[in-house]
């Protein structure tokens, strides 16, 4: 096999020390994941971003979680006494997949996170979500703010949101929108985020600057009920659309953020996680050609030269995730990569753990040649391996850097179910799939 001229990683305190200088002065890091239930994803995602928060003065980590969920525990990080400790502020994510955020490694790191910022008067970093699944949480998000600085307007709000109450969730009125059997809220809760906005000004000139960030919070719910209302009904319509929709939004929310955290003029660096299929430019895969795009292109495009991609793969090992939507956790055996994959082709160089550098030399000529990637989401089904879980991609075009960890193990959750404990047995899979 060609080779990668890939740099080993041994557990040394200098094993990222490469991808801090490839970073270099970038203000946007987005960093992958190939599944969401990968134990050594979060943790190697969480030393890289605990070097670029210590070294690098980066201010924010925005991650694929709802914004009130993750909003909860930015406050704990913070220092607000409304949690008593990382795993009480974690407790908003009650969502499937509770594991995404409610596991072991997400812990720690916010433990972590909340003594630095305790250690770094004036500075420090926040937690922030960048989805828009909470379309009911954020609508009383919206009321609470309002019930506090402004009780009409708040009644207002409940008026306009009162047009969700009958469907009890978002998938349902989704539903019910697109049939035709409701009358679309898209006007509602327009309006309502119009309101918000125009009324910004006069509730921060009579609380304060230290009102500022809880302005943001409440207008980014309004503006996400918005978009979310546009999502649901999208999803039963066309998926391209709700796939582009959703990271549109998340992109603007990135670009957002970096605008509120930056408004006294300190410059702002984010790092991003997410799962690869929203950090890998989308040009550079199948999902480009279907007319899909991600996270990753619109930064690229965005912010041009100051942002850095990195992905992660592996080849095989375990990973928590679920054979259904909204079913238990179960502690799944991951096979190995198919031939023909970069997962293989990076086995193929014996090394456990290392880090590919694909910005330059023979790696990235290597490596833009289009092959498989896998893609291992909140479900997998090893059994339709080839059909569910991988595409065509250029990795060198889609990824500034890929971190390959040979085998894995599943994250653990906070709250384990009995398939998770129990684990799958390793099995002799058909060779046809």
């Amino acid at each position: 096999m060609p080779s990668l001229e890939a740099q080993p990683l041994n557990g040394a305190a200098g094993d990222y020390d490469r991808l801090i200088d490839l970073v270099g002065n970038s203000s946007v890091v987005l960093l992958g994941e190939a599944s969401h239930g990968t134990h050594e994803f979060y943790r190697e995602r969480a030393l890289i971003t605990r070097r670029l928060i210590e070294e690098k003065g980066f201010s924010a980590v925005a991650v694929e979680a709802d914004w009130p969920d993750a909003y909860r525990v930015n406050r704990y990080v913070r220092g607000a006494p409304d949690d008593a400790d990382a795993e009480e502020a974690l407790r908003g994510f009650r969502r499937f997949p509770t594991w995404m955020w409610r596991n072991a490694e997400v812990l720690d790191f916010v433990g972590w996170l909340r003594a630095h910022n305790e250690a770094t008067p004036g500075g420090g970093a926040g937690f922030y979500g960048l989805d828009l699944y909470s379309l009911y949480s954020s609508v009383a998000e919206v009321i609470r703010y309002l019930a506090r600085v402004d009780p009409p307007a708040a009644e207002r709000a409940r008026e306009r949101y009162a047009c969700f109450e009958q469907f009890g969730h978002e998938g349902a009125y989704g539903r019910a929108a697109t049939l035709g059997v409701t009358e679309s809220c898209r006007r509602a809760v327009v309006a309502q985020l119009t309101e918000l906005q125009r009324r910004s000004d006069a509730y921060l000139r009579r609380d304060g600057h230290a009102a500022e960030d809880e302005q943001f919070y409440a207008e980014q719910n309004a503006r996400l009920v918005a978009r979310a209302e546009e999502y649901y009904r999208s999803m039963f319509a066309d998926h391209g659309t709700s796939w582009n929709l959703r990271d549109r939004h998340m992109a603007d929310t990135l670009a957002r953020l970096r605008d509120h955290l930056a408004r006294h003029g300190d410059p702002v660096r984010v790092v991003v996680w997410e799962h690869n299929s929203h950090v890998g430019d989308a040009r550079a895969t199948e999902m480009g050609r279907r007319g899909e795009l991600n996270v990753g292109q619109l930064a690229r495009e965005r912010w041009p030269g100051t942002a850095a991609l990195v992905g992660f793969t592996t080849y095989e090992g375990t990973v928590t995730a679920a054979s259904t939507w909204d079913a238990p956790a179960e502690r799944k055996r991951v096979r190995p990569a198919l031939e023909g994959s970069y997962e293989a082709l990076f086995h193929a160089a014996g090394e456990p753990r290392m880090l590919v550098d694909l910005s330059r030399g023979r790696a990235a000529e290597t490596l833009r040649r289009p092959m498989l990637e896998r893609a291992i989401g909140v479900i997998y089904r090893p059994e339709t391996e080839r059909v569910s879980h991988y595409f065509e991609a250029s990795l060198a075009e889609q990824f500034d850097a890929v971190i390959h960890v040979d085998e894995t193990r599943a994250v653990e959750p906070l709250e384990r179910t009995p398939g998770w404990e129990v684990g799958e047995p390793p099995e002799t899979y058909p060779s046809a799939l």
